[in-house]
């Protein structure tokens, strides 16, 4: 048999199942996989360094479907390929509930998926934090342990969304030239042809922002063949332009909008198949096919023994780090770190703001965690994220540990979960509070996937002052706390912060959000062996013995004005006790007993916190006090604003006493 005619074969049983699942599911996308399977075919067979009976081998190549929506593209290729779990039962339920198929692709839940994909733009955009993780790690490990490729499949779609231009630019600048984009260009979006909304030149779009980018007939194996080969011989990244029809070899759908998102239906789907001349039963795969599959799947195999042998060279101690920063394992000097940490600033109290706080716990943390890499979204002064002596990561050196994102929020954010992902690396990245609607998508994914980056969120309130209500994050903490999975710290002082840091570094189950301050906040702690914000929140100030009155609920710079409330009511023979809350969702998420000894049951429970009130009502209850934003905030002075709205000892002490009083 032909080469030609074998390869074809190969691609029509791509075909073939994508048809033959969309249809059992009665729902789904089928054109993309027929689309891009010759593609694939060429991908898979061809270049892709992966074995995969070992899909998680450190330095396999990382494919990652950013056209999510195609996802039987690829569970037909790890099927093929014989990944582990993936099976034709798994094929046949296809969007079903409990299954391995689910209608997008989801790393958590399929072994073989490297991230999780479908809302468009987040595949190519964390792709970027895959090539940043693979220049980095080679370059501290070096290329004999570390020296793979990060291809993406990317839709007309994901070139659309915004955040695609964030990530180009930045794949661009730094010379990722390991980054490999084969764009779907079948000229279809949902509602007709693209022509209907877009007419970028995607390819000199590419160009423009440092790419090498060429078009290719994405039917012609050969072509791609070439185009891919000569991908991997640039000092750029690549964009290699896949001219294809959307739903080939469909008699009536090929080339329109109906072969999108929807089954072609029995009629079309057999008339399909006959015309692509695959025959066989519904997700039977010719013999001779499943065979030349498989071979593909387990040729890495070698190779991955090849890179045993090298890895096997390097020094037991090197090898040691690689498999710790691989897996996720934190430094066992992390937490001896913080606590030394936090008796030097016990030592010598001062008053700073919670994001130089950070950035004095980043200076003792960088030390013991290598893993863990720096950036800011162009608010390096401001967010306090560059520890001492970090060296900047350039186009030319990839051994440092601080990464310039530009100010491209959504791009850091996406990136910082393929770094994550990728393996080897902590992110943790910076910007205003308020940004965080920038970056919000890939933030909800993080948790989503359950990946750990630290999002270092300064300016958190008010607070900021006379930047004014268009930078003040009045309703963002209860947006944050919103997210399923997502921890949000607001510290109170330089104590809580380093606490919160540890927490956040030491969390390998999700995200974390560190809300700090501009303003400078005393401080209010004792530097205790024990990691106090590890609950969420606990008592600050009792009353010495003595039954409380009103228990005092605040989170980092309201905090301080509760203590000081505290003491008007002291005063006035209330006795008053003070919760800090650092993490008001980690709180609800202590077990009924834990919550119930911190929140206490004072007959008056008033929180005061320099945001709307959402979320605090599962605390205090919603008879409770609040002193807080009810609205957006306003251009001036901290102390005016404070003043302005309410937010005063003062203010919290009169709450207090009137509930009190009664």
């Amino acid at each position: 048999m032909a080469l030609s005619e074998m390869q074809n074969r190969l691609a029509n049983a791509i075909r073939g199942l994508a048809i033959d699942g969309v249809e059992a599911a009665k729902s789904g996308h089928p054109g993309m996989p027929l689309g891009m399977a010759d593609v694939a075919t060429v991908l898979f067979t061809r270049f892709m360094k992966f074995d995969a009976a070992e899909p998680h081998w450190a330095d396999r190549d990382r494919f990652i479907l950013s056209a999510g929506h195609g996802s039987m593209l690829l569970y037909s290729l790890l099927y093929l390929t014989g990944v582990p779990g993936m099976t034709v039962e798994e094929l046949k339920h296809f969007r079903q509930l409990g299954h391995k198929t689910p209608g997008h692709p989801e790393n958590f839940h399929t072994v073989g998926i490297e991230t999780t994909t479908g809302p468009l733009g987040q595949g190519i955009s964390t792709a970027v934090g895959f090539a940043f993780a693979e220049k980095m790690l080679a370059a501290q490990f070096g290329k004999k342990v570390v020296d793979h490729y990060t291809y993406v499949i990317a839709s007309d779609g994901d070139l659309m969304e915004g955040v695609s231009q964030e990530a180009i630019a930045l794949a661009g600048h730094y010379k990722l030239n390991k980054m490999i984009v084969m764009w779907d260009n079948n000229g279809i979006s949902i509602d007709g042809p693209l022509t209907l909304s877009d007419s970028v030149d995607q390819v000199k779009r590419f160009q423009a922002a440092g790419w090498r980018a060429v078009h290719v007939d994405g039917h012609d194996q050969d072509a791609i063949t070439a185009a891919i080969e000569a991908a991997q011989k640039s000092s750029k990244p690549t964009l290699i332009a896949c001219k294809t029809t959307i739903g080939f070899g469909s008699p009536h759908r090929a080339g329109t909008s109906k072969a999108h998102g929807e089954p072609l239906g029995p009629e079309e789907a057999k008339l399909t198949k006959e015309n692509l001349g695959i025959t066989g039963a519904p997700f039977e795969v010719p013999a001779d096919i499943l065979k030349a599959w498989r071979e593909a799947g387990s040729r890495g195999v070698a190779v991955r023994a090849a890179w045993e042998e090298r890895f096997a060279t390097l020094s037991e101690r090197k090898q040691a780090e690689f498999k710790r920063r691989m897996g996720h394992e934190r430094p066992a000097k992390l937490g001896k770190a913080i606590l030394a940490h936090k008796k030097a600033l016990a030592a010598t109290p001062t008053a700073m703001a919670t994001r130089k706080s950070s950035e004095a716990a980043l200076n003792a943390i960088v030390e013991v965690m290598p893993e863990l890499v720096l950036g800011s979204a162009d608010l390096t002064p401001s967010n306090n994220t560059k520890a001492k002596g970090l060296v900047e990561i350039t186009p030319k050196d990839f051994k440092g540990r601080y990464i310039h994102w530009g100010i491209r929020e959504h791009g850091m954010a996406a990136a910082m979960n393929g770094l994550y992902l990728h393996g080897g690396f902590v992110p943790a990245g910076g910007t205003f509070f308020i940004f965080t609607d920038y970056a919000r998508p890939a933030i909800r994914l993080a948790a989503l996937m359950g990946t750990s980056p630290v999002y270092v969120m300064t300016h958190d309130s008010i607070g900021l002052g006379e930047d004014g209500p268009t930078h003040q994050p009045v309703e963002h903490l209860a947006a944050c706390r919103a997210i399923p999975n997502m921890r949000v710290f607001r510290p109170c002082d330089a104590i809580e912060t380093a606490e919160c840091w540890q927490l956040a570094l030491e969390r390998t189950n999700g995200p974390t959000i560190l809300a700090l301050t501009r303003q400078n906040l005393p401080l209010l702690r004792e530097a205790t062996p024990a990691n106090l914000c590890a609950q969420g929140a606990y008592e600050l100030a009792g009353t010495g013995g003595g039954k409380a009155a009103v228990t005092l609920f605040a989170s980092g710079s309201e905090v301080e004005i509760a203590m000081n409330a505290r003491a008007i009511l002291n005063q006035r023979g209330v006795p008053t006790r003070v919760v800090s809350v650092p993490s008001l969702e980690l709180l609800l998420a202590q077990p009924d007993d834990v919550k119930a000894r911190i929140i206490g049951d004072t007959p008056v429970k008033v929180a005061v916190e320099a945001a709307v009130r959402f979320g605090w009502d599962a605390v205090i209850g919603p008879s409770g006090g609040f002193v807080g934003m009810t609205g957006f905030g306003a251009s001036g002075p901290i102390k005016d604003l404070y003043n302005h709205f309410g937010i005063t000892a003062e203010a919290v002490a009169e709450t207090a006493l009137r509930r009190h009083n009664g």
